[in-house]
Order: C-alpha cells, then sequence, then structure tokens
C-alpha cells in the first residue's frame, strides 16, 4: 500500500465546520454558552496554524539544541498544567511534578527513540518532537490525575500508604481503558494518520503497539515517580 496522500485543499477544509457550526447553533438555541465554543475553535485553528509553520521550522533545521530546548519546554509546561488540579500547592509542587515527567517520560522517551527505532541522529525532530508531546502530555495527565485523587484520599483522611495506591490506580484508569478499547472500539489517532497515509496497516500495528506500551509506561513511572517524591509535601 504506498497510495499517494490526500492533500485537503482549504476550501474542502471548510465543509467539516458545517457540523461544528450545527453544534454551535444547538448551544445558542439552548441558551448554553456558545461563544465559548466560538473562542475555543478559533484558538484551535490558530494555534495549529502557527504550530504547523513553527514544525516545519524545526524540522528543516534539524538542530540538537533547539530539539532540546523544545523538550525542555514541554516538560516544564506539562509540569505546571498537571497541577491545575491542586491550586493551593501548585508552586511548592511543581518540582516533584517535574522530576517524575522527567523521570517517567523522559525514560519512556529514551527508550522509545533510541533503541526501539534507533533514531539517526538521536535527535531527530520529526520524529522526537511529536513522540515526547505524546509521552509528556500522557505523564502530564497521570501526574494531574494522581495528584488529585491522593488529595482527596489524604483530606478523608485515608493513610498515605493507601491513598498513594488509590491514587495510582485512578491515575491509570484512561489508558487502561485505551488499551483495553483499542482495536475494538477505537483505531487510535497515529494508527489512523498512518493507514489514511497509505502505509499498511500491519506496519501501522506495530507503531501503534509502540504507543499504547509507551504512553501506559509513562503515566505509571510518572504517577508513581510523583506520589512517592510528594510524601511529605501534599498533607
Amino acid at each position: 500500500m504506498n497510495e499517494p496522500v490526500t492533500i485537503i485543499p482549504f476550501a474542502d477544509l471548510l465543509l467539516v465546520f458545517i457540523p461544528a457550526a450545527a453544534v454551535i447553533g444547538i448551544l445558542h438555541t439552548w441558551s448554553l454558552n456558545w461563544h465559548n465554543t466560538i473562542y475555543a475553535i478559533g484558538r484551535m485553528l490558530i494555534q495549529l496554524l502557527l504550530i504547523g509553520y513553527f514544525l516545519n521550522y524545526i524540522f528543516e533545521s534539524n538542530n540538537a539544541s533547539i530539539t532540546i530546548s523544545i523538550l525542555a519546554l514541554m516538560m516544564v509546561a506539562a509540569s505546571w498544567i498537571g497541577l491545575r488540579t491542586i491550586q493551593g500547592k501548585r508552586q511548592v509542587l511543581f518540582k516533584f511534578a517535574f522530576l517524575a515527567i522527567l523521570g517517567g517520560g523522559g525514560l519512556t522517551l529514551l527508550i522509545v527513540t533510541q533503541f526501539v527505532l534507533k533514531l539517526s541522529p538521536w535527535y531527530t525532530p520529526r520524529y522526537m518532537i511529536p513522540l515526547a508531546g505524546m509521552i509528556f502530555a500522557s505523564s502530564m495527565n497521570g501526574v494531574s490525575l494522581a495528584a488529585e485523587r491522593l488529595k482527596a484520599e489524604l483530606d478523608r483522611e485515608v493513610k498515605y500508604s493507601e491513598a498513594k495506591g488509590i491514587a495510582l490506580k485512578a491515575a491509570l484508569i484512561p489508558i487502561t481503558n485505551s488499551l483495553f478499547a483499542v482495536g475494538l472500539v477505537s483505531l487510535p489517532g497515529m494508527m489512523t494518520g498512518q493507514i489514511l497515509s497509505g502505509i499498511s496497516p500491519l506496519i501501522a500495528v506495530r507503531y501503534q503497539i509502540m504507543v499504547m506500551c509507551m504512553i501506559f509506561g509513562a503515566v505509571g513511572l510518572s504517577s508513581s515517580a510523583f506520589l512517592v517524591l510528594v510524601k511529605s509535601k501534599i498533607k
């Protein structure tokens, strides 16, 4: 299967906004916050167009220092956003979230890029940045769920040893559900994108197995590391 990728003209791309416009119409009719939806869609358009041009520049530059800087920025942003569920202790816990994401996400990224894909050069931006995005975003969500649930359990005066187990289980629920559903309920984005680009489903499956395992590992490692690091700070 080496079919050419279908290029979507901007004029045709506008058609996909018809269902979105219908939803906005329903929100307006039901007197719900339709203005926020328009803002969200507009922001999505601007962000994706900007990142498209930015990534094109990064991929062409093929510069190790730029790639490392982007990875560092990703981890900082993920660490800060991941703690939004516990605003009162956000600054105190930031360094623990960063270390957890660096350890769990960074280790997973290292294994995937250097030992599974064997990138050459090792920092190849076309692979490194998208994979890092998936890994750090997953770690961020795991840390966020773990932090929120741990605090909730401690507020209920549950012992830390028990609370951290409950929190880790909560952090793993989304990815565990995805593991059960993949191939039956859903064809994940990466696999779908590869198939649409003409790659054989058998090859796309291998990449998706890699992605599912790396996300599960990143979430589990980052969440558990965070729960251990914050033992004396989140109470």
